[in-house]
This record gives structure tokens, sequence and C-alpha cells, in this order.
């Protein structure tokens, strides 16, 4: 039996929803939108903290419970160890940016993704510079005083 032209367009749009191999997913391609509207809103917002603040908060109580207990961990510590960095959204995830806006760190929820584990990454104006390899870019599955004490360090080194 012969399939007709509207059948392999169908199965087309099927592969191409689900193909990964030869451009975005679909998680993919969500956070790339969720990020232009983040920056259409930053324009509109300013540098304002306040907006940066609610906009991270908001992201953060979307999360999953696994996840927003890791992003509430690193949201405390970045307040307490870098109160000059700016609360802000970083391809819908929450993110904290240096003085002149740009991003510095920011958590990726395990849950976006569907990985493992989620990962809380620095960005390289991140002055965690040691010798020719540094690591940027840290697995966490859970918070506990131990990762607390490591996020703030790395926190602490990454804005001095």
């Amino acid at each position: 039996m012969q399939r007709g032209a509207a059948d392999e367009i169908q199965q087309g749009e099927t592969m191409a929803e689900t193909d990964t191999s030869g451009g975005l997913s679909k998680d993919e391609r969500d956070a790339v939108k969720q990020r232009a509207k983040e920056l259409r809103e930053q324009e509109k917002a300013g540098k304002s903290r306040a907006a940066g603040e609610k906009a991270v908060l908001d992201a953060i109580a979307a999360l999953e419970p696994e996840d927003k207990v890791l992003a509430e961990g690193l949201h405390k510590v970045v307040a307490e160890v870098a109160p000059d960095l700016v609360p802000k959204t970083y391809y819908g995830m929450p993110g904290y940016a240096n003085g002149e806006g740009k991003i510095l760190v920011f958590i990726q929820p395990a849950k976006k993704f569907k990985t493992r584990y989620a990962t809380i990454g620095f960005e390289d104006r991140a002055s965690l510079d040691d010798g020719d390899l540094w690591a940027v870019g840290f697995a966490i599955r859970n918070w506990t005083p131990a990762v607390e004490q490591k996020v703030t360090e790395l926190v602490r080194s990454a804005v001095s």
C-alpha cells in the first residue's frame, strides 16, 4: 500500500518534534523562547533589582520540589555572600548578574531538561581561575550543609 503525501508530511512533523540530532529539542526551543521573552522584559524593566528579584523568585516558585530546594539554597547564598549581584532569569532559570548585567552564576534545574541532576554554573566572568584548568559547572543533587559551604566558597571566589 502506498503512502500519500499527507502521511509523509504528518510523519515528518512527528519526527521533527522528537528528533534532536539535527536541531533543538522541544525543551531547548522552549528555553530559547523563554530567553527571548526575558530579554524583552529586562529591556522594559532596565536594571531594576526589584524586577529581577521578582522574576527569579517566580522562577524558583515554579520549579519542581527537588529543584526548588536547590535554587532557594543558591538564592540564599548569593544574597548573603554577593549582595551586589542582581537577580535575573537566564533561559528561564534563576541567575545572578554582575553590575554590567552579565550573568555570573545560575542554576539549571534537573527537571527542566530532564537530567538526573541540577547544575550550578558559572559564566566566564566568574573568577574561578585555577591554573590552566578549572571547573565552571557543578552537579548538585541535594542541598546539605557541606554543599552550602562549597557553594558559598565558589560564589565568594567568583565575585572576588
